[in-house]
């Protein structure tokens, strides 16, 4: 094609120096010359590739400690100049600009200077990339002739089609303009969202961009027929789902994701050790304990029909017991996801059960508490954005409303029914007993209909267990239906019309009923 003419010159000038050395020489060696500035330059010559002085060339020094350097007519000149246009070429042969076809640049570490808990305003400010993102965009925007390499894994294409073909293709060009053009996008909302944080004030931002970066194409999702993509938040490092390792098993599923995702979530809210069990995104099991053999056994056996092809999660690493129980006759687990694994237990986990091959192994590495955030979840033509419901328990502020007090040893039961409540869709009511989850209402039109699923769910283990309900019951029908099943305390939101009647019929009944205060939606 006309198009694809030899590459002959490159400017190279980039912080993230992997790689690059073995690029440069591979250039050289087919005959390119580069200018450089800087450091990359030094680099460059340190490790024996002859490179030209941007400054030199220019006959313009850098200056202002290297804040201006490649920001020259020569230079841009040398980029943006169409080679079809007789006016441009004819403006570079007056100015003395040379072409270039190559420009080979990334930006200064802007969001890892500002993810350091001690960074200041103006260690923030050096390091946002003014001549980089010029020179990318110049590059990118006359693609029709330049080649732009914006990460170091693109230099092995780029090599490979110069060292056979002496140029890129329009192709290959395009595809780099675009992921060049997505590079300074993101690189100017990171900078602009550090600059929001710096200076917030209550309010949700005018305009909220999402930016993520693809991971895996998964190999379809919820059904067959659609395909699907997992993205990660670029940067982030937390103990994820996303950032997990997975140590075994086959490739894991949209839904899988989906439910390690909840299942990590709802095991990582509790200090004790805990196990859960998730089946369609919505917990069928849960449980702590003083081991966490004993509060994965306890996670099995709330809905053992329903734990059947469920995903795990445990806020410890599983040792070798817990292995021996999750492995025990008739359990099919589809994944588990855990701080870590104990060498004896993957052992366990991977040679003796019959689902051994599949199994989806999950590291996590060390959990930790994350920092208050923002759910965004997507409509036709827009989103909805509020804050993450990450409100504690604040049992101080709860209250005993019914003439029937609390026992001491009921309140480990509360406070574990309210917390796993905030992670069941409404409407949610769920059942606990020895701070295991022993039934579950999930999702339905009515309260009292999820009232009856809990307590169908949990048969006689009803008798003597606690129930939460993540709203207000605007009815006293759900207390008798309790009441009946052998319930002994409810600790609910409060703060319906007829709460007056919900307690009496409470009272009615001998109940014990708490009100925290605080509702627990999940739509």
């Amino acid at each position: 094609m006309p198009d694809n003419r030899p590459i002959r010159r490159a400017i190279i000038s980039v912080s993230d120096k992997l790689g690059l050395v073995d690029f440069a020489a591979g250039l050289q060696a087919c005959g390119v010359e580069i200018y450089s500035t800087g450091g990359t330059r030094k680099h460059l010559e340190d490790n024996g590739v002859d490179t030209l002085d941007v400054s030199e060339y220019t006959g313009f020094p850098e200056m202002m400690s290297g804040r201006v350097k490649t920001l020259h007519p020569k230079i841009f000149g040398g980029i943006l100049a169409r080679r079809d246009n007789i006016d441009d070429l004819n403006s570079m042969q007056d100015e003395n600009i040379v072409s270039f076809e190559l420009v080979v640049v990334n930006l200064y570490p802007f969001e890892a200077t500002v993810s350091r808990p001690d960074v200041t305003i103006p260690q923030a400010i050096e390091q946002i990339d003014i001549g980089g993102p010029s020179l990318i965009r110049a590059a990118a925007k006359n693609h029709r002739w330049m080649t732009v390499a914006t990460r170091p894994e693109q230099y092995s294409a780029i090599l490979s089609a110069i060292e056979e073909e002496g140029s890129t293709t329009l192709a290959m060009r395009r595809k780099l303009a675009s992921e060049a053009f997505t590079l300074t996008c993101n690189y100017d909302q990171a900078i602009a969202d550090y600059f929001r944080s710096e200076s917030a004030d209550g309010e949700f931002p005018v305009q909220l961009n999402v930016r993520l970066e693809r991971k895996n194409q998964l190999r379809y999702g919820e059904n067959p027929h659609q395909k699907a993509a997992v993205y990660r938040i670029p940067r982030d490092s937390s103990a994820s789902v996303v950032n997990a390792r997975q140590i075994h098993g086959k490739e894991l599923s949209y839904n899988n994701l989906l439910d390690l995702d909840s299942a990590l979530s709802i095991a990582t809210s509790f200090a004790q050790p805990a196990g859960v069990v998730i089946k369609h995104n919505n917990p069928c099991g849960a449980a702590t304990a003083e081991k966490l053999g004993d509060a994965a056994r306890a996670a099995l056996d709330g809905d053992p029909v329903s734990a059947f092809g469920s995903v795990l999660a445990f806020n410890r690493t599983v040792d070798v017991d817990t292995a021996e129980v999750l492995v025990e006759p008739d359990r099919f687990i589809e994944a588990i996801i855990a701080p870590d694994f104990a060498a004896g237990a993957v052992g366990i986990l991977t040679t003796r059960p019959k689902w051994r091959e599949n199994v989806r192994l999950m590291r996590v590495g060390q959990i930790s508490a994350r920092p208050d955030d923002l759910s965004i979840r997507f409509l036709n033509g827009g989103a909805l954005v509020q804050e993450s419901d990450s409100l504690p328990g604040m049992r101080a502020n709860w209250r005993v409303v019914s003439e029937v007090g609390v026992e001491d040893e009921l309140w480990p039961d509360l406070e574990f029914a309210w917390e796993m409540v905030r992670h069941v869709k409404s409407n949610a009511i769920v059942l606990a007993r020895e701070t295991s989850l022993i039934g579950v209402g999930a999702g339905q039109m009515s309260r009292v209909d999820s009232t009856e699923i809990a307590i169908r769910k949990a048969g006689d283990r009803a008798d003597g267990a606690v129930l939460a309900s993540d709203a207000f019951f605007p009815f006293p029908d759900s207390i008798h239906a309790a009441a009946e099943a052998g319930i002994i305390a409810i600790v609910q939101p409060g703060g319906s019309r007829r709460d007056s009647e919900v307690i009496d019929a409470c009272n009615q009944h001998d109940l014990t009923m708490v009100f925290t205060g605080a509702r627990h939606f999940r739509h």
